[in-house]
């Protein structure tokens, strides 16, 4: 019982630092391995490498690389796309030509709906940010809002209504497949109506809060690294749209045969036609593909930084403790389940990371009680995306800081209220509808 204690205060003593440390801007570098070297002390977990048990080295680099290895050429594919579009000024003719039909009060919109389409497309969250922040950049500047929130648009776009939602080609929606034998659409009347609560209600918040800012003087501020667009030729707005177009088609199209490789598929075909349908528009080429390069290392560094500490979490005793209690929450199976799915994603930071670990031990017992399968798909994934975008999670910390080039101080007040708030609410709707209807 001692053990387990000392792991237990190890493991939140060093969840809440690596939180504090990421909000301060703390380099997770750095950051993440102590913290996780924290855990590995208060758990007894062996330093280095040792052949008879887990340790700490090994364990750390482990997660590390296998996140880099699974996920590199996408993020790399990924930035060259976002780099490309706005180097070449199609994110801006984009933006432009947006802001000249529907007007400056819907540049807000057009990002978060250009975020839903790719999500629900198949484009992967990650890489979703990437490929939209070119023209979310743009359209801020031209509505002249305050760049701040530009994580948090992406961010709503991406890993809220669409990300769990029914139909969805996202992996949070398909984890659940395996273990509870549904289908991707499961209960998709009730998804539907929670989908469209989330989509309503975030959007109001969001521009709520962007007025809220505007009326205490904050503008769009112009960085020294931006991309100059002023007083050159933009190309047609069409060969901005036409590469994602490719994109999302090659991977709506590949899915179901390529699974996770279909993405990267997808992303070369959009990479290439943007290069050939832009080409002579690149102001240096050469600096677009160096930047793009170093900011996917940066990006997939950063996200591999805190999937190692998720890694040494989950080995220690505390950790397994806490997935036995959560699973065998008393009271309403579904609302139990909620629990438990929530609060591990919350612990790894990972949404796809909290359905594995909770799926395995939540689905058989469930289910030997009697509960409706697609209705536990459901809460399974949208739960998932609920506290799980704490400020260490992988895609928050790619997004504010590699991406946008923004710090947490500043952004993630308002993607919390739109990534956290938002979806525990909507939690709450899908348990309503299942349990009281």
């Amino acid at each position: 019982m001692g053990d387990i204690m000392l792991s237990s205060v190890g493991l939140i003593l060093a969840l809440i630092a690596l939180i504090v440390l990421t909000l301060r801007g703390v380099n997770l570098f750095i950051s993440a391995p102590l913290c996780a070297l924290v855990v590995a002390f208060s758990s007894d977990i062996a330093l280095f490498p040792n052949a008879e048990e887990v340790d700490f080295v090994s364990g750390y680099m482990r997660g590390f690389s296998g996140f880099v290895q699974a996920w590199f050429l996408m993020f790399l594919l990924g930035s060259l796309f976002g780099k490309f579009m706005e180097n070449t000024g199609a994110a801006d003719a984009i933006a432009g030509s947006i802001v000249s039909k529907l007007g400056m009060k819907y540049a807000v919109l057009a990002v978060v709906l250009s975020c839903a389409v790719l999500t629900y497309g198949g484009v992967s969250v990650f890489i979703v940010a990437f490929s939209v922040y070119p023209m979310a950049l743009s359209l801020f500047k031209d509505a002249n809002l305050p760049r701040r929130f530009i994580p948090a648009t992406l961010a709503f776009g991406s890993v809220t209504f669409t990300m769990t939602s029914a139909g969805s080609p996202e992996i949070q929606n398909w984890i659940p497949i395996k273990y509870l034998n549904t289908s991707p659409y499961a209960a998709w009347q009730e998804s539907l109506m929670v989908a469209v609560f989330m989509a309503v209600l975030g959007y109001l918040l969001l521009t709520w809060m962007i007025r809220r800012a505007q009326a205490n003087g904050e503008v769009f501020e112009v960085r020294a690294d931006d991309e100059q667009c002023e007083a050159r030729t933009l190309p047609h707005p069409i060969t901005g749209l036409l590469p994602l177009l490719v994109v999302l088609g090659l991977s709506f199209s590949l899915h179901d045969t390529l699974q996770q490789s279909a993405l990267m598929v997808a992303l070369l075909g959009g990479v290439m036609s943007l290069y050939i349908i832009n080409f002579k528009f690149f102001l240096n080429i050469s600096d677009a593909i160096n930047s793009a390069t170093t900011g996917a290392l940066v990006a997939i560094g950063n996200t591999a930084a805190v999937v190692g500490f998720g890694a040494i979490a989950k080995e220690t005793s505390a950790f397994q403790e806490a997935v036995a209690l959560m699973t065998q929450i008393p009271g309403n199976e579904l609302l139990g389940a909620a629990i438990a799915v929530s609060v591990i994603a919350g612990l790894t930071g990972s949404a796809s990371g909290g359905q594995a670990i909770a799926l395995p031990l939540v689905a058989p017992h469930y289910l030997d009680l009697g509960v409706n399968n697609s209705e536990l798909h459901r809460v399974v994934a949208i739960s998932s995306g609920a506290i799980d975008t704490l400020p260490h999670n992988g895609y928050v910390v790619t997004t504010v800081r590699a991406i946008c080039k923004e710090t947490h101080q500043a952004a993630y007040g308002p993607l919390a209220i739109l990534t956290v708030v938002v979806p525990l609410l909507g939690l709450g709707v899908i348990l309503g509808l299942f349990i009281w209807f």
